[in-house]
């Protein structure tokens, strides 16, 4: 790439595909100086450092995510929103994983509440459960049940925890009802 073209969008870009390709714990400034043909230094007049450069690409990634999960949930509600929600977060923790663990960088609060995408993510997941009709407290322990469960499952998937002899997908489908059942009988779980 030439380096008239290197901009911080184009840096965050090339860092969050980097992160696909060989995680986000080793994506490094000289990585990523390689990347664009040009010696770490030079990225110093876009970036601060490279506490900087993940945050950036964390909130680009949280960006990313709440626009698909958004479009996946929308016109849907309960057992359809949930299975769209559930599919599009297995596909984007799996499909881009160095991304996916960007999403659990920590990001300053100035920076969270300056990016659009990271409300959108908390309102994407309570829209999801309005069709569950869950009121405070029960909502906020409702979506850190569903992203746990996500989470879990994605994570031992993407890392090749499940060796048993049974499909993968039949057990995601399980989970995904399970969470259904659980969601619609939140309240009567006491």
């Amino acid at each position: 790439m030439p380096r008239g073209r290197i901009t911080p969008d184009a840096l965050v870009s090339a860092a969050a595909d980097l992160a696909d390709e060989i995680g986000f714990e080793n994506v490094t400034l000289a990585a990523l100086a390689k990347r664009f043909g040009v010696r770490d230094a030079s990225l110093y007049t876009h970036i601060r450092s490279l506490a900087d450069l993940r945050e950036r690409v964390a909130l680009r990634a949280l960006t990313e995510w709440a626009d698909a999960l958004g479009v996946a949930v929308a016109g849907r509600s309960r057992r359809e929103a949930l299975t769209a929600f559930a599919d599009t977060y297995r596909a984007l923790a799996t499909g881009h994983p160095g991304r996916y663990a960007a999403t659990r960088y920590p990001v300053s609060p100035e920076r969270a509440a300056a990016t659009p995408g990271v409300a959108r993510i908390i309102e994407v997941c309570y829209a999801l459960l309005r069709g569950y009709d869950l009121s405070e407290p029960d909502a906020t322990d409702a979506v850190r049940f569903l992203r746990s469960t996500l989470h879990g499952f994605s994570d031992l998937e993407a890392t090749g925890g499940f060796t048993a002899d049974h499909g993968v997908d039949v057990s995601w489908r399980r989970a995904v009802d399970m969470l259904h059942h659980t969601l619609d009988n939140w309240t009567k779980i006491q």
